[in-house]
């Protein structure tokens, strides 16, 4: 369980790091994207740069605030979630190929539509 938590989190931090990643300072980038794409240790981050682990741990933590707040207050994320959600359920019907099909089918794409 905690393993699959660890997981779901590296997972949403690597996407919202994709959308909001631009925002962030150049060294949150570098150790975030070290941390989380690259899999280095905080040992292995403070060691490269020269500074203690707990600076490189309240980088990435001020870093993952950061993208946090960007999508509380922008929720890309979140729409990203809903297309991709939308889409799944579209390509379910596009197999049923009835004529109640088709019309859920085109009430799925206004709604995809009007997301934004």
């Amino acid at each position: 369980m905690a393993g699959e938590d660890t997981l779901r989190k590296t997972n949403r931090i690597n996407m919202l790091f994709d959308i909001y990643g631009p925002l962030l300072t150049e060294k949150q980038q570098t150790f975030l994207g070290l941390y989380f794409h690259d899999d280095y240790s905080l040992g292995e981050i403070s060691a490269e740069f020269e500074i203690s682990r707990q600076a490189v741990y309240e980088h990435i933590k001020r870093a993952e605030q950061t993208l946090e707040e960007c999508e509380t207050k922008l929720g890309l994320l979140g729409k990203h979630e809903q297309r991709r959600e939308l889409s799944e359920q579209i390509e379910a019907i596009f197999g049923q190929a009835s004529l109640n099909g088709q019309d859920e089918l085109k009430r799925l794409v206004r709604n995809l539509y009007n997301i934004d």
